[in-house]
């Protein structure tokens, strides 16, 4: 078949016929309408996610809660704190028991958590070096937190724990001389930011402390007088810095008297 040729009549005879073989637009088409074919924009769009055929495609959206759906409140932290027999086992317990909550206490709240309390309250470990011992108690409240602490408030319970960071803060940091500051985020980065809601210091002189004890000291209340005032100094500075926090009750006289004490705070704060 000869070329087409581009100058004379030839081409435009192939025009011609290429337009009458064209089929004619529908009244009421697209193109009669002026449809314009979609640009970038246009089909960028048609992609999202979001589209209305796009959406179709893939059924409705979950359904937002309204105002009257029930949605779980996360559970209340309560901490209690203090020096070496201050009665927060006890009155954690009490407490507890009083708003229903559970209660836990640090170190060993877990399997791994137990096997860490004995390395660090082992007597005869007497070169534990500081750092390392902040460690094992960072390692134990990561455990804490996992097992016990994150189901416990994702479920809305509220939590009372015996110690938690502030007794890191106030050993380590105050008692040992490490940097409370990094004490602090190490111990953010081991919960994976849980914080108490409430900490409650059950303040007890050191001397009154220890003529409570019956039992043979552990390792850290075998500690030297001056470590346990240093922690106690610890203790009231960590309170000071966060009254919005932090309350300290006297955690002298009887049980009954303490008890009635903390319940207090402890109403007051969430009412």
């Amino acid at each position: 078949m000869p070329a087409v040729r581009t100058h004379g009549h030839a081409a435009p005879r192939l025009a011609a016929r290429r337009r009458l073989e064209e089929p004619r637009a529908s009244e009421g088409s697209p193109r009669q309408l002026g449809y314009r074919a979609p640009g970038r924009a246009a089909r960028a769009l048609a992609r999202r996610s979001d589209h209305p055929r796009r959406r179709a495609a893939r059924g409705p959206r979950p359904a937002r809660p309204s105002d009257g759906d029930h949605v779980t409140r996360r559970g209340r932290l309560i901490v209690l704190e203090g020096g070496e027999a201050c009665g927060k086992s006890t009155q954690a317990q009490l407490l507890a028991e009083a708003l229903g909550a559970v209660v836990t206490h640090e170190p060993g709240a877990t399997p791994v958590g137990r096997r860490i309390r004995a390395v660090v309250l082992d007597a005869a470990l007497e070169a534990l070096d500081p750092r390392a011992e902040a460690l094992l108690l960072a390692a134990d409240r990561a455990q804490h937190a996992a097992e016990v602490l994150r189901p416990a408030l994702a479920a809305g319970r509220d939590v009372v724990s015996d110690r938690f960071t502030g007794s890191s803060l106030a050993y380590q940091g105050f008692g040992r001389g490490l940097d409370v500051d990094e004490l602090r985020r190490l111990s953010a980065w081991a919960t994976d930011g849980i914080e108490a809601d409430l900490v409650i210091l059950l303040d007890v002189p050191p001397d009154v402390a220890h003529s409570r004890q019956t039992t043979a000291p552990d390792r850290l209340e075998a500690e030297e007088a001056g470590f346990h005032e240093r922690v106690a100094e610890g203790f009231r500075a960590l309170a000071a810095a966060e009254p919005e926090r932090w309350a300290v009750v006297d955690g002298t006289g009887s049980v009954e008297e303490v008890a009635a004490r903390v319940r207090k705070v402890s109403e007051a704060f969430f009412s």
